[in-house]
């Protein structure tokens, strides 16, 4: 059985999409297969990898494509289920359905057929959604990225909430693996302040942090994960051990 993980924030600029491709191409160096699903509306995922697509997340929710017609390989081990500048249509049709559970839970239906895969990951948009909440009502573990901000951590509570909200469905359990501290600076003062807060409130929850570095910033640029860019760089290193953490985990 897949495990099925999410990167959620609801502060935009957390590093959720760098998290994802680097935790599912660590993952897939390692020989596990991993599929990819971008629920938000920037295509953020294919433009990262260089991918390009006929079908996507719109087509597979509006009933247009089956799953595996919308499935496109980024690398080796690492397909991608991309999102589309349209997506709005596909929120526009849950939206106008009279059964609200049935809506929620139209992403978990049409994935039903797919399998073969390790490991799915979703990115999801920073902004709430009705394509968000079929993630969630899909997702079983949720990563929440946080940069060393005072926002992030607003956005890190809302996502508490919507796990607890998540969590009154019945037959649905969604559990937080762990938050992952990003954009992190030992030397600044601010970064340990809220480092050190993240670890008072997700005691046992906080995964090593990702520090800031120039050769992760610039990998997007070259449509390449970090570990195709820069492999010996700390970016690599730090989401080699964000890629152990996550396999011991399970």
């Amino acid at each position: 059985m897949s495990r099925i993980i999410g990167a959620l924030n609801y502060k935009g600029g957390t590093g959720k999409t760098t998290t994802v491709v680097n935790l599912a191409a660590g993952l897939a160096l390692r020989g596990t297969r991993v599929l990819c699903i971008d629920l938000d509306a920037q295509t953020s995922l294919a433009a990262y990898l260089g991918v390009s697509y006929t079908y996507s997340l719109t087509d597979l929710l509006l009933g247009q494509a089956e799953p595996q017609t919308c499935i496109v390989q980024a690398r080796e081990n690492f397909d991608l289920i991309p999102s589309g500048p349209n997506l709005l249509r596909a929120e526009g049709k849950l939206w106008r359905m009279d059964d609200d559970q049935l809506a929620r839970q139209a992403l978990a239906d049409k994935m039903q057929g797919i399998g073969g895969y390790d490991y799915v990951i979703l990115d999801y948009s920073p902004s709430a959604s009705l394509v968000n909440e079929c993630g969630l009502f899909y997702t079983r573990e949720l990563i929440v990225p946080v940069a060393m901000t005072y926002l992030a951590l607003i956005g890190v509570r809302q996502v508490i909430q919507t796990l607890k909200t998540v969590d009154r469905v019945p037959g649905h359990r969604i559990r937080l693996a762990f938050v992952l501290p990003t954009f992190y600076y030992a030397r600044l003062r601010k970064d340990r302040e809220v480092m050190e807060s993240l670890q008072r409130h997700f005691a046992g929850k906080v995964a090593e942090p990702i520090r800031a570095n120039v050769r992760l910033a610039e990998s997007p640029s070259h449509q390449m994960s970090i570990y195709e860019y820069a492999p010996h760089s700390f970016g690599a290193a730090d989401y080699a051990h964000l890629v152990e953490r996550v396999v011991e985990d399970g």
